[in-house]
C-alpha cells in the first residue's frame, strides 16, 4: 500500500497520535514541517484546522483513559463562556493513576465523574458542574459572570445552578451556593453583571434585570438591562464610543428624549465607573434612588463591595 493510500486512512482533521500516523506509513519528516500542528506531546492535527477549545479538549482526552473529561475553565470555554486564566487544558479524572502530567494539560482529581455531558463527541463537565468547579478558581464576581452567561446561553437555569450547588460535595460548596444565588436570567453582558453586583454588594436595592415595557397588545416596546421600575429609573452600562459612531449617537439622543417624555430617568455607567470610580457610581445610584423616593435606601454603603471593586 502506498504512502498516499495509507494517509487516506487517517483523519487528520481531528486530533491523532503521531504513532498511529507512522504506523499507517506517514513519513516522520511530515511532522517536522508545517503540514501538522502540535497540540500535545505525540498529538497532532492538520495545520489548516482552527484550534478551538473543543479541538484542544478532544486532543487532551486522546492521551487519557476512558472516563476522563474536560472540566473547569476548559469546560466553560466549550460551553461558550470564556474565562481569564491559564492556557492549559483542564482534564479531570476520578483515579489518581489516570492523571497525565504533560505540557499543555492541567490535571484534576474529581470526586466523581457522573455529572458530565458530551459536546460533539467530547466528554465535558455539565454546565452546572462547571460552575461548581470554578468556585475553586474564580472570584465571586467572575463566577457570577459565568453563571449569568451559562443561563443566557440556555445551558442551565438559575434554579438548576442553586439546586446543583446545594448538592455539590466538592470544594468550595458554600461559595458556589452563594454565587449561584446571585445568578439572574436575561443578563446580556459581563459588564452588566459587574454593575449589578457592585450595587448589590454595597447594600443598595437590587435592580430588576431585563425589565420590559409592553404595548397594549403585549408586545415588547422597550427593554431595560437594569432598572427600578417603581420609580422609573434605568441603570445602563454603556461601553460604546459614540464619538466614533455618529448614527448611533443620534439614535441614543432620540431614545433619551422619548424616555424623558415618559418620565423615565436614565443613569449611564461606563467602564471607568466600575473599575476606576466605583464609589462615585454607587453614590450616583443611591442619590438618584433617594431623589426619586425609592423606599428604604441606605445612606451608607456596606463594606462588601470594596474587596471586589476597589481600584488597586
Amino acid at each position: 500500500m502506498s504512502e498516499v493510500e495509507d494517509d487516506k486512512q487517517l483523519d487528520t482533521t481531528r486530533p491523532f497520535f503521531v504513532s498511529d500516523a507512522k504506523a499507517l506509513g506517514l513519513h516522520p519528516r511530515e511532522f517536522r514541517g508545517s503540514r501538522f500542528r502540535r497540540l500535545f506531546k505525540g498529538v497532532r492535527i492538520d495545520a489548516d484546522i482552527p484550534v478551538t477549545p473543543l479541538v484542544l479538549g478532544e486532543g487532551a482526552l486522546l492521551i487519557h483513559p476512558a472516563g476522563a473529561f474536560i472540566s473547569h475553565r476548559s469546560a466553560a470555554a466549550i460551553h461558550g463562556v470564556a474565562t481569564a486564566g491559564h492556557a492549559e487544558v483542564d482534564v479531570s479524572v476520578t483515579n489518581k493513576a489516570d492523571r497525565r502530567f504533560t505540557g499543555g494539560i492541567r490535571p484534576h482529581l474529581a470526586h466523581n465523574g457522573d455529572d458530565t455531558t458530551t459536546v460533539k463527541g467530547v466528554r465535558v463537565s455539565s454546565a452546572c458542574r462547571t460552575f461548581a468547579e470554578l468556585a475553586r478558581v474564580l472570584s465571586p464576581v467572575d463566577l457570577v459572570v459565568v453563571g449569568d452567561r451559562l443561563v443566557k446561553l440556555g445551558r442551565c437555569t438559575a434554579k438548576q445552578l442553586i439546586d446543583y450547588c446545594e448538592a455539590w460535595t466538592g470544594y468550595f460548596r458554600r461559595k458556589s451556593i452563594y454565587c449561584a444565588s446571585l445568578v439572574r436570567a436575561g443578563v446580556d453582558s459581563p459588564m452588566e453583571t459587574r454593575l449589578r453586583l457592585l450595587i448589590v454588594f454595597a447594600g443598595l436595592p437590587e435592580p430588576t434585570v431585563n425589565f420590559k415595557l409592553r404595548r397594549p397588545d403585549g408586545s415588547v416596546r422597550r427593554r431595560f438591562d437594569l432598572s427600578y421600575p417603581s420609580v422609573h429609573l434605568i441603570i445602563e452600562y454603556d461601553g460604546r464610543q459614540h464619538a466614533e459612531d455618529p448614527e448611533q449617537w443620534q439614535i441614543d439622543i432620540e431614545r433619551r428624549e422619548e424616555l424623558d417624555d415618559e418620565q423615565w430617568r436614565l443613569l449611564i455607567v461606563t467602564r471607568k465607573g466600575i473599575y476606576d470610580k466605583p464609589l462615585q457610581t454607587l453614590s450616583r445610584v443611591r442619590d438618584k434612588l433617594l431623589a426619586l423616593g425609592y423606599p428604604n435606601v441606605p445612606r451608607r454603603f456596606t463594606d462588601g463591595w470594596q474587596q471586589h471593586f476597589m481600584p488597586s
